[in-house]
C-alpha cells in the first residue's frame, strides 16, 4: 500500500502514469477499505486514490476532526496533491457532502477543480436536516443505539461485530464522524460548477426523486441523477460496479483536457 500526504492518500494499486485519478471519500464512520476492491476494476488509465481521514487506519494516532470546517480543510489539502492529473472526485453519504465542499473550496481557492463531481447514498447538504429523526442517530447516543443502526444499515461486518475492542473502535469513529456532520452548516448559494453525477439506492431512506431535484440545483454544469437497486450500500453487486459510474463522463460534459 503505497501512502502520501502522511498517510492521508493511500493507493491500492499505484498507477502513476494512468491518466485520470478516482479520489474516493468515505461515509460516516467509515475508512478505505470499502474501496480498496475498487482498484481492480477500474481500466488502466485511471488510478484510484482514497482519502484517510483523520483518526484511522494508517492516520490512527492523528487526533478526529472535531468540526467540519477541520474535516473539509484536511481533505482539501489532500486532494490538492492529486490535482496534477485530471481527476474524479466520489463521495458516499457523509462522503457526498464532504465532497460537494472539497469542489468548491478547491474552485473558491482557484485549484484545478475535479473533472466531474460523483455523490452516492447522500442527500443533498441544505436538505440533510429535514431526514427523519429515528433513520439519522446522534453523536450522544448510546454505544448501543450505535451498534444497532451500524447493523441495520450494514455498516458493520460480522467479523468486527464478533470483535468487543474492534466494535469499540467503530463506534467511536461513527460517534466522532456524527459530532462533525452535526457541526456543518450549508452556506446557502453554494454551487459548483462541475458535471454532477448522483447515484441513489432504490430502497434508501429518503425518495430518489427528492434527491434528484434537490441535488440538480447545486452545479452550473451538466447534471445527472441515477438510480441503483438496492439500500445505502446498494447491493454487493452494484457496488463493485460503482467504478463504471464513477468513470463514465456526464452527458453534456466537455471530454476532458489532457
Amino acid at each position: 500500500m503505497n501512502t502520501a500526504g502522511g498517510a492521508a492518500v493511500q493507493r491500492p494499486r499505484p498507477r502513476p502514469h494512468a491518466e485520470r485519478v478516482l479520489v474516493c471519500l468515505s461515509y460516516c464512520g467509515g475508512g478505505t477499505a470499502p474501496f480498496r476492491q475498487w482498484a481492480e476494476a477500474l481500466p488502466d488509465d485511471v488510478e484510484l486514490a482514497l482519502i484517510c481521514y483523520p483518526g484511522r487506519e494508517a492516520r490512527f494516532g492523528t487526533p478526529f476532526a472535531r468540526v467540519w470546517t477541520e474535516l473539509r480543510d484536511d481533505v482539501v489539502r489532500s486532494v490538492r496533491g492529486l490535482t496534477g492529473r485530471p481527476y474524479i472526485l466520489f463521495g458516499h453519504s457523509m462522503g457526498s457532502w464532504v465532497a460537494f465542499e472539497t469542489a468548491a473550496e478547491l474552485e473558491r481557492l482557484g485549484v484545478a477543480p475535479p473533472e466531474a463531481l460523483v455523490v452516492s447514498g447522500g442527500v443533498a447538504p441544505h436538505k440533510r436536516r429535514e431526514t427523519p429523526r429515528d433513520d439519522v442517530p446522534r453523536s450522544d447516543d448510546s454505544a448501543d443505539a450505535l451498534v444497532r443502526w451500524m447493523r441495520d444499515l450494514g455498516q458493520v461486518s460480522p467479523a468486527i461485530a464478533a470483535e468487543p475492542e474492534l466494535l469499540n473502535i467503530a463506534v467511536d469513529l461513527l460517534r466522532a464522524d456524527l459530532a462533525v456532520t452535526e457541526s456543518y452548516e450549508f452556506v446557502e448559494g453554494s454551487r459548483v460548477s462541475v458535471p454532477l453525477r448522483v447515484l441513489y439506492g432504490t430502497e434508501d431512506l429518503a425518495p430518489f426523486a427528492d434527491v434528484e431535484r434537490h441535488w440538480r440545483g447545486l452545479t452550473r454544469g451538466p447534471y445527472q441523477a441515477v438510480e441503483l437497486p438496492g439500500g445505502h450500500f446498494y447491493t454487493p453487486e452494484v457496488w463493485s460496479r460503482l467504478p463504471q459510474w464513477c468513470t463514465l463522463p456526464v452527458p453534456g460534459a466537455a471530454a476532458p483536457t489532457r
